[in-house]
């Protein structure tokens, strides 16, 4: 059901691979209430998915382009406002990677090359996405500009490995940053931090199942779906949140405020 929420707005959705990406569901979500969208991805990621689908879906063009890169970041945001014959209302940056998670490095014993290539594309591009856009004067004012986080960012998960500093740093950034292009143009930027959920890249982690199942049992509405977590980025790119800014937001159930449930003591008791 759309309520034109985002009707006449314009966005960027980084980061959709296939229908589990929250990308994917964001997107579905966003032309349902009436934007125009933009869709992008890194070559080899669009290689191993299926953007095209959701291109021809949503009407939206599709402009690769590696979010490490500031060159080709220049790039898609040039011919996003070339397309959209104007600037751009909303950005998704939904993109994570640890190398170390793939090749199986424990977090105590990392490959630093690995940790570097996964902070540049984790997080470190999300200040270039965002510096990008600003050096462009891309951004409609009140525009919104989000990025999807996980509380490993402030909580130990052990397996989570080196994602959860690159969370850490993406949250940052996204404070830091969003004070500046509040003073300069009103953009607000966000992080959402929500509930693990089993997209392809979050099931490369070791454990991800028993992460899912905890969270359940901890969460006390359960965790939030992909979907539920579209609509949620659908609510902070319209124009109903126009004072939320540097926030980490959290979209889990209640996960990050609970200290135990009855569940989880009856489970122990056992």
């Amino acid at each position: 059901m759309s309520n034109g929420l985002l009707k006449g707005k314009k966005g960027i959705i980084f980061g959709a691979l296939n229908n589990q990406s929250i990308a994917w569901k964001v997107a579905e979500r966003a032309h349902e209430e009436g934007a125009q969208l933009v869709l992008t991805n890194a070559p080899i990621a669009m290689r191993m998915g299926e953007i095209n689908e959701l291109g021809e879906k949503t009407g939206a063009p599709i402009i690769p382009a590696d979010a490490t890169s500031v060159d080709e970041l220049n790039n898609l945001i040039q011919k996003s406002m070339e397309h959209f014959g104007g600037k751009i209302d909303f950005i998704l940056h939904s993109i994570g990677m640890s190398m170390n998670v793939r090749k199986g490095k424990h977090y105590t014993d990392q490959n630093y090359d690995f940790t570097m290539k996964g902070l540049d594309v984790s997080a470190l591009s999300f200040h270039k996405v965002l510096q990008s856009a600003m050096k462009q004067d891309a951004m409609n004012d009140w525009g919104s500009i989000l990025a999807l986080s996980y509380i490993a960012a402030q909580r130990v998960f052990p397996d989570y490995n080196d994602m959860a500093d690159n969370k850490s740093y993406l949250e940052s950034v996204a404070r830091s940053f969003g004070y500046h292009y509040g003073v300069a143009k009103k953009v607000r930027v966000n992080t959402i931090s929500q509930s693990p959920t089993m997209t392809t890249a979050g099931s490369g982690v070791k454990g991800f199942n028993e992460f899912i199942n905890f969270s359940e049992k901890m969460s006390p509405l359960g965790n939030a779906s992909a979907l539920d977590c579209a609509n949620y980025c659908i609510v902070m790119f319209s124009d109903l949140t126009r004072y939320v800014t540097m926030q980490n937001l959290f979209h889990d159930g209640g996960f990050s405020n609970t200290g135990v449930t009855q569940e989880v003591i009856e489970k122990f008791g056992q």
